[in-house]
């Protein structure tokens, strides 16, 4: 079966606690599913095994192990090889200023953070290896925060033994589960904050990751940073989680396979610079702007800044996310994207807010996709928007609002949903819900929209490009210039969700057809 990992670094913060959920595994290799797996709880693993591990100045003292573990130590680094099959409980704890911790074992095993304090400047602070210098998957550590906790890695790492991976300051070849009441800080120089060749699920405890590290050049490859990364997918179902990026090329969260938002909130802020040179003058991978046209692409010297951006299919169904990036998309996906519900807001200054190079399709939910430099959302694929409330801006022409690939064949779908787009949308659009347009608007106010019964109050960016398009089941009435307040804030405040409006002026309205010009 596949599994999630979730790898966290680059000047981030990622705090999480959520409820004990039933605990079920599911192949995630099923395209029909859309939730993800678990891959356990702490509550059902019983040790065979409690080894305590205590740090001090530069030594530490180990006590409990048995027969089948090998204990080694050289001041305060201490390696522990676990031989059997006994599944051991390692309480850790105390402090030391030059110290590891490495585990070679192949068992399922429980890691208790107890007031830790831990610091290696040479290399990984917590290194989890399989049960030799080969690489090790399937089993799973357990990472449970009691009290406070905090470690660190240097900003350079020696040579590691022949086919040894030390990817992060918390590394581990085999699944990670966190849980538990504390917190872990995690503040990492050269490497990742916390990584995982396998799967990272975060299950309760606050987690914190501070990076300094970057997109570095390696024998002519690039050592890809990402505050989170996953490399067979990324679930969230709770808590929260905080990223923020500064590092070249860094991303905020990052994999190589899917991911699924189904709760908790997410907050990233990417605000490094990317990485090499493209080779077309632009960044991302549109799927065209406008009716000319042509989308940016980057050459395989360059890596982009990007705050959230998955190979596999992105699922949102649920939670808050928001993500802003300086110099790349906000949220890309390079398969499809689905959003089911929840709150999805993605914010540039350079590139795309919300990228896909397949379909996108919104069924509910709210979205918000705003650009200073490119498309707010773009689609390399059919876009749909089914139901929700979408509020899109793209920046001057020929970027639009929404767009979609139409010079590859592909249209935008307007079917349902309430949508306000500034700088148009797409031409030769789909429309089997009707659109209705204004030739102008006001930046940085507060504007209302009512369809039907439903009232929502938005305020517009401060750069966009002409005109407004705007869709409902029934049309609607847009007023400029309100006073809004109360009701349920979206989309990191740019929208009010029922709240009371007064005053403001009434703005005329004409049917909009979807066919030719730049969509307005």
């Amino acid at each position: 079966m596949k599994r999630f990992f979730v790898m966290a670094a680059v000047s981030a913060m990622l705090v999480v606690s959520c409820g004990k959920d039933e605990i079920t595994e599911v192949d995630v290799a099923d395209s029909s599913v859309s939730g993800g797996s678990t891959i356990g709880s702490y509550d059902d693993f019983t040790a065979d095994r409690v080894v305590s591990i205590v740090y001090a100045d530069g030594s530490a003292t180990v006590s409990g192990a048995g027969s089948g573990q090998t204990v080694s130590r050289s001041g305060a680094g201490v390696t522990i090889t676990n031989s059997g099959t006994e599944k051991v409980r390692y309480e850790v704890s105390g402090a030391s200023s030059d110290g590891w911790l490495k585990i070679y074992s192949s068992a399922h095993q429980a890691l208790v953070l107890d007031g830790l304090t831990l610091t290696n400047s040479t290399g990984a602070a917590i290194n989890l290896q399989g049960a030799s210098e080969t690489h090790t998957t399937g089993k799973t550590t357990f990472v449970v925060l009691q009290r406070a906790s905090s470690i660190a890695d240097g900003s350079s790492y020696t040579a590691t033994p022949s086919d040894e991976d030390e990817k992060a300051a918390l590394f581990a070849e085999g699944s990670i589960v966190v849980c538990g009441s504390g917190s872990l800080t995690v503040n990492a120089k050269g490497k990742s904050g916390i990584a995982s060749d396998d799967e990272i699920e975060i299950q309760s405890g606050s987690v914190t990751v501070n990076s300094t590290a970057a997109t570095k050049a390696t024998s002519g490859d690039t050592l890809k940073v990402s505050g989170v990364k996953a490399q067979d997918g990324f679930i969230m179902t709770g808590g929260t989680l905080t990223v923020s990026c500064s590092g070249t090329g860094a991303k905020g969260i990052s994999g190589d396979g899917t991911a699924v938002f189904n709760g908790g909130s997410v907050t990233v802020t990417v605000t490094g610079s990317n990485f090499g040179s493209s080779s077309s003058g632009g960044w991302g991978g549109g799927g065209g702007h406008g009716p000319g046209g042509g989308g940016h692409s980057s050459s395989d010297n360059s890596v982009g800044a990007k705050a959230i951006k998955f190979d596999g299919a992105i699922t949102f169904n649920g939670g808050t996310v928001v993500a802003t990036a300086q110099n790349h998309e906000a949220i890309e996906g390079k398969s499809t994207m689905t959003i089911n519900g929840g709150e999805v807001y993605g914010y540039s200054a350079s590139d795309d807010g919300i990228n896909c190079a397949s379909t996108l399709t919104v069924n509910n939910g709210y979205v918000c996709a705003i650009s200073a430099g490119n498309d707010g959302m773009d689609a390399n694929g059919n876009l749909y928007i089914k139901g929700g409330f979408v509020l899109c801006a793209g920046a001057r022409s020929p970027e639009v609002g929404i767009d979609a690939n139409t010079e590859g064949g592909y249209k935008l779908y307007i079917e349902g949903g309430t949508m306000v787009a500034m700088g148009g949308i797409e031409n030769n659009s789909q429309l089997t819900q009707s659109c209705w347009r204004t030739s102008s608007w006001s930046k940085n106010t507060w504007y209302s929209i009512t369809v039907g019964s439903t009232t929502h109050a938005f305020k517009t960016p401060s750069t966009s490009g002409s005109g407004m398009v705007v869709s409902g089941a029934s049309e609607p009435t847009l007023k400029s210039g309100v006073s809004a307040s109360g009701g349920t804030e979206r989309l990191n405040g740019t929208v009010l969700e029922s709240p009371e409006v007064s005053g403001g002026s009434s703005v005329s309205l004409s049917i909009y057809s979807g066919g030719g010009g730049w969509g307005w």
